[in-house]
């Protein structure tokens, strides 16, 4: 299969060359970007190659008009390593006052001293997109019976077929949704995530903003990042689990700085907190849910194969919830929704909360499968519901048990709730 069909953020693209003279795709190096962009793109300029850049650089200080003079939609890929082009593309869509000119893609965020060569913000004239890794079902691997879009219009009775069992789903999350690995021999495929976390913690570390970082600092930092998946771990509880696993250590301010590095080249995502209208008064936990853009990041930081997933099924089911929550950030964008975590003072956590632009929401819990962890999924689910005020926000539009495993993906009879294999899940 090809790696690069069926991307659900084409169609995002399009809308958005339609509503905006000019549009920013960011996100996590490797993950499509610049192949998404040349699809729609009448030009081009690959600032990735030196030479283009230095040329294209000298050109843009001399003559704005005439560097910006391809054909439209213009592709400018690796756009932030020119900072000045902000402020030139913003100029120039000013000028023209037409939609669609400019496609900039990135892999990271500008660092500081490079924002101060931008003296304009791009508000109301550029759209920005988060690209992240292939969901399963863009990928293939989801036979997206199951839309997550017709659970918010509708609730009905379903009954669909899952095709991928627990040893797949293992391979899946080590070989990630790099559309690069689609389609090769699972030999090769796990071979890419690798490549991806070597590249990051001996190269892209350092190019993000400048400062040079121990490549062993790097690579401790992720593991221990990896070993916290799923949670609102401190920094403080990352320094402990630094002492714990290795000799040397780093100390608070240093951690923070290397989080955000990662965060800036879109390796960390992590995930914000829902605050609903609730009937009590208990206090809601506000901190972010760590988690890497793709679980096969935390596989290769921790040095997991399918086969260690497989024999350790508490970390898989910690490592499976990067994996969902890659997928449902990538199909709530479909969505015009955003993706939250749940958790207040007594312990109660939703994992995932899909909130869409016309108000309504979707529970979410996340679990291996088998009938203990669904019902542990399904109590829950059911205690969040009964504790949301809805005399101030609509009730849930549905609540679901997202699983690794089952024969079917269905609704129960007595609740409501639906069970749904992420073999089957599309937006």
């Amino acid at each position: 299969m090809d790696g690069y069909r069926h991307r659900i953020i084409d169609n995002i693209l399009k809308k958005r060359l339609q509503a905006k003279g000019a549009v920013l795709i960011e996100g996590a190096k490797w993950c499509g970007k610049t192949t998404t962009a040349e699809e729609i793109a009448a030009s081009k300029i690959m600032l990735a190659r030196t030479d283009v850049k230095e040329s294209f650089k000298s050109l843009l200080e001399i003559d704005t008009d005439a560097a910006l003079s391809g054909a439209t939609p213009m592709l400018i890929d690796e756009w932030q390593t020119v900072p000045k082009l902000w402020d030139a593309v913003r100029y120039t869509v000013d000028h023209r006052r037409k939609m669609g000119q400019f496609i900039l893609t990135g892999s990271a965020v500008p660092n500081r001293k490079d924002e101060s060569e931008i003296e304009h913000s791009g508000t109301g004239r550029f759209a920005w997109l988060t690209m992240r890794p292939m969901s399963l079902y863009e990928s293939g691997d989801s036979n997206g019976k199951v839309s997550l879009g017709n659970l918010f219009r509708s609730c009905e009775n379903i009954l669909e077929k899952n095709e991928l069992t627990l040893q797949n789903i293992a391979f899946l999350m080590c070989r990630g949704g790099w559309p690069m690995s689609v389609g090769l021999p699972e030999e090769i495929a796990l071979e890419q995530a690798f490549d991806y976390y070597d590249a990051v913690t001996k190269e892209d570390i350092i190019k993000v903003d400048g400062v040079k970082r121990a490549s062993a600092r790097v690579q401790r930092l992720m593991r221990a990042y990896a070993r916290h998946q799923g949670t609102q771990a401190s920094i403080a509880t990352l320094k402990e689990d630094l002492k714990i696993n290795d000799i040397s250590t780093l100390d608070d301010n240093t951690i923070s700085s290397y989080i955000e590095a990662l965060r800036k080249i879109f390796v960390i995502e992590d995930l914000p907190a829902w605050n609903p209208n609730l009937r009590s008064k208990t206090a809601i936990r506000t901190a972010d849910t760590r988690y890497f853009t793709d679980p096969s990041i935390a596989t290769a930081a921790l040095g997991l194969g399918p086969a260690d997933l497989i024999g350790d099924l508490n970390t898989m089911g910690l490592l499976f919830e990067t994996m969902c929550i890659r997928d449902l950030r990538v199909f709530s964008d479909a969505l015009d929704g955003n993706v939250y975590h749940y958790r207040d003072k007594n312990g109660l956590e939703c994992d995932a909360v899909i909130h869409i632009r016309n108000g309504q929401y979707g529970l979410i819990e996340i679990k291996l499968g088998g009938e203990s962890l669904i019902n542990a999924g399904v109590q829950t689910l059911t205690s969040l519901a009964e504790q949301i005020d809805t005399t101030h926000m609509k009730a849930p539009a549905f609540k679901m048990v997202l699983t690794a495993t089952g024969e079917y993906a269905y609704r129960r009879p007595k609740d409501g709730i639906y069970v749904v294999p992420i073999g089957c899940l599309k937006y």
